[in-house]
């Protein structure tokens, strides 16, 4: 018993400081420090409405887009994943090769163009809102021609969407910041 009193005491004082204290310093630290990221790294277009997180990809399917990377649960944000499948599985082939000629198809290009493998494998999360430059590149003519934009204007824009992967990361292109600035700079109606 005489150690039950003060060991309550420590498990209440540790609870207010870990269960209390420390998550509202680091949340005010992080809303007065970081508030753009506090807030779900949101992006907002001219009108000032939320489209989307910088974060989290969604399903671009027009031609005037850049794709982001095939997500194994359809960008759905619940059950995010991948899908597990091993490089034996012949599920894995199909589906890249369908992948890789829709891709070629939708893009105009010969058989033998060789396609990034961020383009043809889905992201670990389903969720990942970054293609690599190459996959950018790959899909440069098929928006600049479908926003009536010179290639070289949206190249220019690509660059500018460049994330810089550190000392050991690769460099990619948020997908997701990309569309908006698309959409801002070349707006286009319908489609």
């Amino acid at each position: 018993m005489k150690w039950t009193f003060p060991n309550l005491r420590l498990f209440l004082f540790l609870a207010v400081i870990t269960g209390g204290i420390y998550p509202l310093a680091v949340t005010l630290a992080s809303l007065i420090f970081f508030p753009h990221q506090a807030h779900g790294s949101l992006i907002r277009n001219e009108r000032g409405e939320i489209i989307a997180s910088e974060l989290v990809a969604q399903p671009f399917i027009s031609a005037k887009y850049f794709w982001p990377r095939p997500s194994a649960g359809e960008y759905a944000t619940m059950p995010s994943g991948a899908s597990n499948l091993s490089w034996t599985s012949g599920k894995l082939v199909r589906t890249v090769a369908e992948r890789r000629a829709a891709l070629l198809k939708a893009h105009n290009l010969p058989e033998k163009t060789p396609v990034p493998a961020d383009m043809l494998f889905a992201s670990g999360s389903g969720l990942e809102p970054f293609i690599s430059p190459e996959a950018a590149e790959l899909q440069l003519n098929r928006v600049a021609s479908t926003r009536g934009v010179p290639p070289e204007k949206v190249r220019k824009l690509v660059s500018a969407h460049f994330v810089r992967g550190g000392i050991l990361g690769e460099n990619v292109v948020n997908v997701m910041t990309l569309n908006a600035a698309l959409d801002t700079l070349f707006p286009m109606s319908g489609m």
